[in-house]
């Protein structure tokens, strides 16, 4: 018998290995068998037209309790808005299960094949991610869906967790095209499929929405026919007037084109209303959006009628939480009273109350106990407005209202001086030029960033193009400078002309040198440039109520000390005066002149004709608060940022340019000059001889 060499004999046994685990791999990555037919093939015909036979057959576990007359009215919009398309808005008190909803609204109409393309839109990338995950574990762990809907799920189960399976995973020697990750959901290609290759995807509102699509494997381009917005607002966003606008302009821009050009694209969108003419409470305006049919449901619609037996009950909830007896006296009180305690009252969720209250109505009355201000929120859809703001304190409104009717650009009639001011950032400049009578009455005659936005709404940190990009300089310094040069040159290189004839130039400029290391830069800048004479470095200094007062500096030989200011003789090392001034002082002073009546002595108004373009600025003016501090015999408002506020940088730029209309002896009306106790020869000696 004729033998074959040994290294033949491995190589035909190296195939013959490779040959089985080949075949081995195919049928372990073929999932074919988790497909089967439906077990309950009629429940699954009436579920495909259904929304609330859906939600209340395969999931029981999430739908416990009895539906109430909004949930099914919400229902029938959302079935409508996903079989025929259209837009719903739906703010529902919290824990009504909207947002539960809308998840498995996506889940609908991507099962029956109502929609191909579902994209599920948050406040923020991780919020919508949340949504998702949701999603994901109702398709990995329902039992209930895989019993009706395996060509869908069964893939899904087969990869056990694992992701990476994805890839290489077959139904029928086919490749399924299964996506599984945190953003994206692509279902499972399979044969006669409703749900086949059927994508879910999530973004954040402020995220990267425009052009998104997705190329099946039939290398069909397929673009969201369905977008799911669940609480498109945070707490922060809804305090701020420009970010709910600008919420509001990609929610009618980028959102409602995703489906692309000349299609309609279905939304749903559940909300909260956080506060009065926020985003949602807009968007379910009828008046301002009929397009996405609003509807403001409550937890109580109408309220109890004895008003004496629930305040008794109030005292005696709060006797029993301070004794530790938590709410059983007061619902014994309840039990004895219920009938006297309820006429009158009507809520919309009969079903929804704790297993240690009797009904619903006592739920929704112990929930306004707690706190009313939150109840009116997140319960009734209907925020209270700010009561608590001092007399002293303003509004955007206030802010934006502000208008003298004067072109922006152009100095207003009575104007003498005119100052300015540059907050360096390494994104953005930002500046400001403010026209000023002689009793610090002033204008905001222009302001803006370099380089232009070109948009209405913007952040320091979404800037585009940003200083780098617009200047494309080889390093920061050079991009500061280079800045510097090009922002002082359209400010100061110019005579603003005047409303009533003439013109005017910027007198002062200062230029924020407090940033880091680039104040080396802004010293040289400002003793280079062509308008050095008006050019003036300047740093804001912190002075709290602990601190030393300026009024209470030691002149030094040179100096030169005003109102809160003071400017120190030149460095050697800098060859170039800078101005040293009391933030906290001149905050103080600008929101004083912010609260005066426009056309008062002293008031500071905004050139403009339209309330709508100064909306960012009234953010930026409003992103600090004073904190009224007593220390070491003083108080001072201290001036910190608000909770969620980082944009403050107009706010900076009014500052400065307040303080370099105070170096030019503008004053307000009635103030005089400062007074300062003159010093003696002999004094200045043994100031120097202490080192003083």
């Amino acid at each position: 018998m004729d033998r074959q060499p040994p290294n033949k004999q491995y190589e035909k046994r190296r195939q013959q290995v490779a040959k089985i685990l080949r075949t081995q791999s195919l049928l372990g990555r073929d999932v074919s068998q988790t497909v089967h037919p439906p077990k309950h093939p009629r429940k699954k015909r009436k579920a495909a037209r259904s929304f609330r036979y859906f939600c209340e057959t395969y999931f029981p576990q999430v739908f416990t309790l009895p539906w109430s007359d909004d949930h099914l009215r919400v229902i029938t919009k959302i079935e409508k808005a996903v079989l025929e398309g259209g837009l719903f808005a739906v703010a529902m008190p919290r824990g009504s299960g909207k947002t539960t909803l809308a998840e498995i609204a996506c889940l609908w109409a991507v099962l029956f094949g109502h929609r191909e393309f579902v994209c599920l839109i948050g406040s923020d990338e991780g919020h919508a991610q949340n949504m998702l995950a949701n999603i994901k574990a109702e398709l990995e762990s329902n039992e209930l869906l895989e019993e009706d809907f395996s060509e869908a799920v069964g893939p899904i189960h087969a990869l056990e967790g694992i992701a990476n399976r994805c890839r290489g995973q077959l139904v029928g020697g086919q490749r399924t095209h299964i996506e599984w990750t945190a953003r994206q959901i692509v279902l499972p290609t399979v044969p006669n499929s409703r749900a086949s290759g059927a994508i879910l995807r999530v973004t954040g509102i402020t995220g990267g929405l425009r052009g998104m699509k997705f190329r099946r494997p039939d290398g069909r381009m397929v673009r969201p026919s369905l977008v799911v917005i669940d609480d498109p607002q945070t707490d922060e966003s809804a305090r701020s007037p420009s970010q709910c606008a600008q919420r509001e302009a990609i929610l009618a821009g980028a959102v409602l084109g995703l489906a692309g050009p000349g299609k309609k694209i279905s939304g749903i969108m559940p909300c909260t209303v956080i506060r009065p003419g926020d985003m949602a409470d807009n968007i379910l305006n009828p008046q301002k959006h009929p397009e996405w049919n609003g509807e403001r449901t409550k937890l109580i619609y109408q309220f109890p009628k004895n008003e004496a037996l629930w305040k008794q009950y109030a005292e005696i909830l709060a006797e029993s939480l301070r004794a530790g007896r938590g709410l059983a006296d007061a619902t014994d009180f309840y039990r004895q009273n219920r009938e006297a305690m309820d006429e009158g009252a009507l809520v919309a969720w009969p079903a929804r109350y704790n297993a240690d209250e009797l009904s619903a109505v006592q739920h929704a009355m112990n929930l306004k106990l707690q706190d009313e201000a939150a109840f009116w929120a997140e319960y009734q859809n209907e925020p209270l407005p700010a009561t608590e703001q001092q007399a002293t304190d303003l509004s955007p409104d206030d802010i934006v209202s502000r208008l003298n009717r004067c072109p922006r650009g152009v100095v207003p009639s009575g104007c003498i001086h005119l100052t300015a001011f540059i907050d360096c950032h390494e994104n953005l400049l930002y500046w400001a030029v403010v026209g000023w009578e002689g009793t610090f009455s002033g204008h905001l005659v222009d302001y803006g960033a370099f380089p232009d936005q070109g948009r209405r709404y913007f952040t320091l940190y979404d800037a585009a193009p940003t200083l780098a990009e617009y200047l494309r300089t080889p390093s920061l310094e050079a991009t500061l400078y280079e800045g510097l040069g090009r922002l002082s040159e359209r400010i100061l290189g110019k005579a603003w002309a005047k409303q009533e004839g003439g013109e005017l130039r910027v007198e002062r400029c200062l230029v924020d040198a407090n940033w880091g290391t680039m104040t080396n830069v802004v010293y040289r800048f400002c003793r280079q440039s062509t308008y050095a004479s008006v050019l003036l470095p300047s740093h804001g200094r912190y002075v709290g109520a602990s601190s030393l007062p300026f009024s209470e500096h030691r002149m030094q030989h040179g100096e030169r000390m005003g109102l809160n200011w003071r400017i120190p003789p030149i460095r050697a090392d800098r060859a170039i005066r800078h101005i040293v001034f009391d933030t906290n002082f001149w905050k103080s002073f600008l929101r004083a002149r912010l609260t005066c009546s426009p056309g008062a002595a002293g008031a500071l108004v905004l050139n403009g004709t339209e309330r709508k373009e100064h909306v960012l600025l009234a953010d930026h003016l409003l992103a600090e608060q004073p904190i009224r501090t007593t220390a070491r015999g003083r108080t001072v408002d201290e001036w910190k940022l608000r909770p969620g506020c980082t944009d403050n940088h107009w706010l900076d730029c009014l500052v400065g340019c307040c303080v370099g209309a105070s170096t030019l002896g503008v004053e307000l009306a009635g103030q005089g000059p400062i007074l300062r106790r003159k010093i003696s020869f002999a004094e200045q000696r043994l100031q120097k001889k202490m080192g003083r």
